[in-house]
């Protein structure tokens, strides 16, 4: 991780006479020098970059930048949890979700977590400058018929909450789903029962349930209205 820059907050201009500040979080090295190296040439102020999602949670906040750039898949998480993470600290963080992957799953996670916008990597330098200039500015970057699609489509409060679990959490809820323990689901994730258990007891507590057994009949529940 590259150490972060000293520089005071300062609040972007329209005419962008103050240097936009940027975080970047990408988990592979070349990615990130080569945006450091072309939003520097640019004059924007890089304030610091890493490839982990925990150390970008603690840092943003931190730092304070306008625009945080975040990679969607990480080796522990991804860009929108940071994002939905930072921003429920710092609501007026700008978070661009930048990705190879064209996921529906993951444009309407973006939407959720308030990201600006949702970027794929093969976007030209000179666009992705564009962006990152509206995105400080404050505006959305995504399609406003599609953004109010997605929010309309969370009339279920439940599914709203769905919707604020990480990654991990969700994946606990589908094999308590399918019936399993919390040791054969740490088994299954390679992950200590007792980390399990602690998972198991955040997400009950986002969904607002009082038991595993109404995780599991949501959970089949969801799955009869899929196969309709």
């Amino acid at each position: 991780m590259n150490l972060p820059h000293s520089a005071p907050q300062t609040t972007v201009e329209a005419s962008f006479a103050v240097p936009i500040r940027v975080f970047i979080l990408d988990d592979h090295e070349l990615v990130r020098r080569g945006l450091r190296e072309l939003l520097e040439g640019e004059g924007f102020d890089v304030v610091a970059d890493t490839g982990l999602a925990v150390e970008a949670t603690v840092l943003i906040p931190k730092l304070r930048p306008d625009v945080a750039i975040l990679d969607a898949r990480l080796p522990d998480g991804t860009g929108i949890e940071v994002c939905r993470d930072v921003r429920s600290v710092n609501p007026a963080l700008q978070c661009l979700i930048l990705t190879s992957y064209d996921d529906e799953q993951a444009l309407r996670g973006a939407v959720l977590a308030g990201a600006a916008g949702y970027v794929l990597k093969e976007i030209r330098s000179t666009d992705l400058l564009d962006k990152i200039r509206r995105a400080a500015a404050g505006e959305s970057l995504f399609d406003p018929a599609v953004k109010a699609g997605i929010i309309t489509g969370l009339a279920d409060p439940l599914d709203a909450r769905l919707a604020s679990l990480t990654a991990q959490e969700r994946k606990v809820l589908d094999l308590i789903g399918e019936g399993l323990t919390n040791r054969e689901i740490g088994q299954t994730m390679f992950l200590a029962e007792k980390t399990v258990k602690n998972y198991v007891s955040s997400m009950l507590a986002k969904l607002d349930f009082q038991r595993r057994t109404q995780a599991a009949v949501y959970v089949a529940k969801r799955g009869d209205e899929h196969q309709r």
